[in-house]
């Protein structure tokens, strides 16, 4: 079966005004795979009529806007097919309307029984959730799981990557554990689920089974790393406090980093970063500790230190790691690589 997509955006605005990736990852999630997008403007009603009558053939077309234009959509739709409760009907063309983001992806959900009685089949997804893979290795192992017959969908975006195995109740199950295997292993040091969850999540939950306390110093994150914590249902268990301490004086009068090291090594260094950790742990509240520092871009700092540039301390009572990394992008794809980076290697310290 053939399935399309249309997406309606605003001609003024650029086209990634209109958070459609969401709505159309979750169809690949259900086995539902497009062979066919059109991007049209949104107030060009004759071609998207025009459109959409051409995309009949497809066994489901899928219009894709802000949730705005939801209703203005849907009395386009009714000038060539039939309303069906929340879908419509052209001879054997399901059409939908999807809001874009978030909200269009809960709306596939919901729709999929719809989908998959119109197929005869259902279609099922084992995720794997990685931090920092390689673009060439996440790009190798899937086509290696393609060349093996099996459907692979993954996504990537600062950093963290969800790989999805999709696969109908006619796939034998060695062949979908024998995938699984594959990818695990390959994926080995990066992976921290073999279910879909954040890293965030992970994190919390496996600080729950220790039950330790974190605590996070910031500097070119600006909180993001304690953000992501709290926004998971729970962790008032195990969050003691989060620090942004941008300027040298808070790192160093919060904190603890000596002015010495301020002056000599710089705010964005290894020692800094040690420091920051060593002064959380220190206070003795916490069992484990992560400090960022960075430069976000997109300009060198003072110290004449590239944009991109930051070091991450994790740290136990036992012992603080330091990792350097030099990250690309602009200024939000620095910060948010870094604080994936951040929740995952605090992860790791306590796994």
């Amino acid at each position: 079966m053939k399935y399309a997509a249309v997406v309606l955006y605003n001609n003024k605005n650029s086209l990634s005004s209109v958070d459609f990736v969401p709505v159309t990852d979750a169809l690949l999630s259900g086995g539902v795979f497009l062979s066919e997008t059109a991007v049209l403007p949104y107030d060009d009603k004759d071609a998207l009529i025009r459109t959409l009558t051409r995309m009949q053939d497809h066994a489901a077309v899928f219009l894709i806007c802000d949730g705005f234009l939801v209703p203005a959509a849907k009395l386009a739709l009714a000038e060539i097919a039939s309303p069906e409760g929340d879908l419509f009907k052209k001879e054997n063309c399901l059409y939908a309307v999807l809001p874009a983001g978030m909200g269009g992806a809960e709306a596939v959900k919901e729709l999929m029984p719809k989908i998959d009685e119109q197929r005869g089949d259902s279609y099922f997804r084992v995720v794997l959730c990685t931090v920092g893979a390689p673009g060439e290795q996440l790009g190798k192992v899937a086509a290696q799981i393609s060349a093996n017959g099996l459907d692979i969908h993954v996504s990537e975006k600062y950093g963290a990557a969800r790989i999805e195995l999709i696969y109908d109740r006619n796939t034998p199950k060695y062949a979908v554990d024998e995938a699984v295997r594959f990818l695990a292993g390959e994926m080995g040091e990066y992976l921290y689920a073999v279910e879909d969850m954040t890293v965030a999540r992970r994190l919390v939950e496996a600080l729950k089974v220790r039950r330790y306390r974190i605590s996070v110093a910031e500097s070119f994150t600006g909180g993001g790393v304690g953000r992501a914590i709290v926004r998971i249902p729970g962790a008032s268990a195990v969050y003691f406090e989060g620090l942004n301490t941008y300027d040298p004086a808070a790192k160093e009068q919060r904190l603890g980093v000596t002015p010495f090291t301020i002056k000599q090594r710089g705010t964005v260094s290894e020692q800094t970063a040690y420091e920051m950790a060593a002064g959380l742990l220190k206070t003795g509240n916490c069992d484990l500790a992560v400090a960022t520092t960075g430069v976000a871009g997109p300009d060198p700092d003072e110290k004449g230190n590239p944009a991109g540039l930051c070091y991450i301390a994790v740290g136990t009572r036992e012992q603080i790691q330091i990792y350097r990394y030099h990250l690309s992008g602009g200024r939000e794809a620095v910060t948010e690589t870094a604080i994936n980076f951040a929740l995952f290697l605090a992860y790791k310290a306590i796994k």
